[in-house]
């Protein structure tokens, strides 16, 4: 059974950065989409960012230009590096992963999160 696991998170002041990592486990996801969600207190999960399996992104208008996915196809692994932090981006993210002719985020493969928390 496939897993996702993220780490990376933690607590950051405005303007600084993260690398959030989401591992998958079980078997490799060949071809799959992977991308990240987050949900912060009160809110509706939104979409952050998703990349193809050829690498190709999408980011949402709220990060771009601060955000950046990648993704290492032989460890499994998706990245989210984040810079010039704010407030706001405070939430817990997580990864999600999903074959190119589903919606990613209705994919029940997931992971369960991790906090991310900038402090003004």
């Amino acid at each position: 059974q496939v897993q996702l696991v993220e780490s990376g998170g933690g607590l950051v002041q405005a303007g600084g950065s993260l690398r959030l990592s989401c591992a998958a486990s079980g078997r490799t996801l060949s071809g799959y989409v992977m991308g990240w969600f987050r949900q912060a207190p009160g809110k509706e999960r939104e979409f952050v960012a998703s990349i193809a399996w050829s690498g190709v992104a999408i980011y949402a208008d709220t990060v771009k230009g601060r955000f950046t996915i990648s993704r290492d196809n032989d460890k499994n692994t998706v990245y989210l590096q984040m810079i010039s932090l704010k407030p706001e981006d405070t939430a817990i993210y997580s990864c999600a992963a999903a074959v190119p002719w589903q919606t990613l985020s209705l994919s029940r493969l997931r992971g369960q999160g991790t906090q991310v928390t900038v402090s003004s």
